[in-house]
């Protein structure tokens, strides 16, 4: 099992229960693809260094996970399709 942190930008120009479901649905993702969470980090609302989609600012969410070699790639796969998701990221964790 390799570990892995998710990085998830999310819109600010949503109500507080579609960011909390936008999130459950991040998790659900990297569940159902044979990912097990094991820290979810909110960083919340924070300034965003350039201007996407007419948005300034957007709350912030880190997602450490471990799973196989082909999560990553489902995961993105699908959280790219999400609207609400404004940027992603998956990056491999180094082994320590």
């Amino acid at each position: 099992m390799n570990k892995y942190e998710l990085a998830v930008v999310v819109s600010a120009k949503i109500e507080d229960d579609e960011r909390t479901t936008t999130l459950e649905k991040v998790k659900e993702i990297i569940t159902k693809h044979g990912g097990t969470i094991t820290n979810v980090d909110e960083w919340g609302k924070k300034r965003l260094a350039y201007e996407v989609r007419k948005m300034r600012e957007a709350f912030y969410y880190f997602i450490q996970f471990e799973g196989s070699s082909t999560v990553p790639g489902e995961v993105e796969s699908r959280v790219r399709l999400m609207e609400n998701v404004v940027r992603y990221l998956v990056v491999k964790q180094d082994e320590k």
